[in-house]
């Protein structure tokens, strides 16, 4: 290449160029306040706070500004709200998000296993009175992995309530469900000492590392991540807690076509944002909420399960320009 080819007027013309097809996600990732409506950074200062829900005070983040539309960020499995430290900024200029750790995950306090249920439907429970408590009457919700079944589980139950549905690798459907979940699906079928502890294998330091790991670029994940996740888990009690829930997922599966049945009903809007390397959830899974709701739009990200590791400004840009064009459907 020459000189000339490379003078400031020549590269300035082809930044030009380039620019348009650049899109949202690279607006996202030169400004996160852009992809927030370019509001201040005053808005996007995450907030740590509290909220007691019957016996259980739940820990949880926000952003944005009070009076905007809100958006429920709902976490997975084995992480907590810090999943969602680089998407909020991208949407915080223009929503208010909140981001609450669930019951056995993160920083909120639930009593002990047998003074308390870990079961979804007690996730859900909680999470509702958490909306209620903050006086949350409309809201979209963004679900992955165990977020889901919780989300769903409100969404069916209040559909009113939701505006629009993100689901990132977050399954309603069977067709979603990898080869992986073969052990689980034994353990639901005969709840054994020896098929509980078969499972335990899921909980191990080298297992959450692949939940962060496989199919993603791990250049681009931090060990901070997995290494928290590690240490939550290693907390006394956690396993047996985790074991229980691990059992209660099969009310999730039959409770699919209920969600089914809420997707075809209410056309909620829908935004699937998928890992396509997930080794849990499958690529079908998410290409699944078209049959029940055609208008839901589906976008396939080159990373694995935890999607926001690699992607979060691609999946911010994605989000906002959903909720804009959808948020008319949505009143």
């Amino acid at each position: 290449m020459s000189v000339a080819e490379t003078s400031p007027r020549r590269v300035s013309r082809r930044l030009a160029l380039l620019a348009p097809a650049a899109g949202l996600a690279a607006i996202a990732l030169a400004d996160p306040a852009a992809a927030g409506g370019g509001k201040t950074a005053e808005a996007a200062k995450v907030h740590y706070r509290r909220q007691v829900v019957g016996e259980v005070d739940v820990f949880y983040r926000e952003a944005g500004p009070k009076d905007a539309p809100v958006i429920l960020l709902l976490h997975g499995f084995p992480t907590s709200g810090h999943m969602f430290r680089d998407l909020i900024p991208h949407l915080a200029g223009r929503y208010r998000v909140i981001a609450p750790d669930l019951p056995g995950f993160g920083q909120t306090k639930a009593p002990p296993r047998g003074q308390f249920d870990y079961t979804f439907d007690n996730l859900a429970k909680v999470v509702d009175g958490f909306t209620q408590a903050l006086g949350l009457s409309r809201y979209a919700i963004y679900v992955f992995d165990y977020g889901a079944p919780t989300g769903f589980r409100l969404a069916a139950a209040h559909p009113e309530r939701v505006t629009a549905i993100i689901t990132q690798n977050g399954n309603a459907y069977e067709e979603g469900l990898s080869s992986v979940w073969a052990p689980l699906r034994t353990y639901w079928a005969d709840p054994s000492p020896a098929h509980r502890a078969a499972v335990r294998a899921l909980l191990t330091p080298e297992m959450t590392r692949r939940h962060y790991l496989d199919g993603a670029d791990p250049d681009l994940v931090s060990p901070d991540s997995y290494e928290l996740d590690i240490a939550y888990l290693a907390r006394p009690g956690q396993d047996e807690i985790q074991l229980d829930l691990f059992y209660d997922y099969r009310t999730n599966v039959a409770s699919y076509p209920t969600w089914q049945a809420y997707f075809r009903q209410h056309k909620p809007p829908i935004l699937a944002a998928w890992g396509d390397k997930d080794i849990f959830f499958l690529p079908p899974g998410a290409k699944a909420f078209k049959r029940d709701q055609p208008e839901a739009e589906v976008r396939f990200l080159d990373t694995g399960h935890f999607a926001l590791e690699t992607h979060s400004a691609e999946i911010g840009a994605l989000i906002v320009d959903f909720l804009e064009r959808t948020a008319s459907k949505a009143r």
